[in-house]
């Protein structure tokens, strides 16, 4: 597939999850099948380096909604810390995509800011409340009350970030390119069915 960064065709594709779909476990699998990166937390460690700011400072800010009543922009600033984080982040990886740069990125709004882009492919993972539920009580050793509300602040959270930033709602299919059900097939089987539609797709 060539080096890590930089494939002979671009390949970014941006992974949009429910909390408790697998959705990152299946973006680490497909950052390992084709060897490109995978963005997602380390992206404020590169940011932080980039910017010179304060790494937990951005962690703290990391997917949250802008505070809409607090926050105003003038001349082109925000005073939204969270909108500033937003607009880092929209820059860095507008910049890695202008570069040529192939890489796996979770979240952040990924399938907006980069739909122009030719090489990208959007992607929403999904799943049964019960198949999540189930996961997320093994992951984290909850009992099913806890693990159902956890579920709930967290996808609460990530959809008020999204709908923060973007014109089209989280998780909404004509959102993204293809929108997949993880609890059908099980991790594995939906990794599988995404590298099918990634190869036909671009003919790597």
């Amino acid at each position: 597939m060539g080096d890590e960064e930089h494939m002979e065709k671009q390949l970014i594709i941006s992974v949009g999850r429910e909390f408790g779909s697998g959705g990152h476990e299946i973006a680490e699998r497909l950052s390992g099948h084709y060897k490109i990166r995978l963005l997602d937390h380390n992206l404020l460690d590169e940011i932080a380096a980039e910017r010179s700011v304060d790494l937990e400072n951005l962690k703290d800010l990391d997917e949250k909604h802008k505070k809409r009543l607090s926050s105003r922009t003038v001349r082109g600033f925000s005073s939204s810390p969270e909108e500033n984080l937003y607009l880092m982040q929209f820059d860095f990886l507008k910049k890695k995509a202008a570069g040529g740069d192939s890489f796996v990125i979770v979240g952040r709004c990924s399938e907006d800011i980069l739909k122009e882009c030719e090489g990208l492919v959007s992607i929403f993972v999904h799943a049964d409340k019960e198949k999540r539920i189930e996961r997320i009580m093994e992951k984290y050793r909850l009992t099913s009350a806890q693990a159902e509300k956890l579920i709930r602040e967290k996808d609460m959270k990530r959809k008020r970030y999204h709908d923060g930033f973007c014109k089209e709602k989280w998780g909404a299919s004509r959102s993204y390119d293809i929108s997949i059900n993880s609890g059908k097939l099980g991790i594995a089987g939906t990794v599988d069915m995404l590298i099918d539609y990634i190869d036909k797709r671009y003919q790597i």
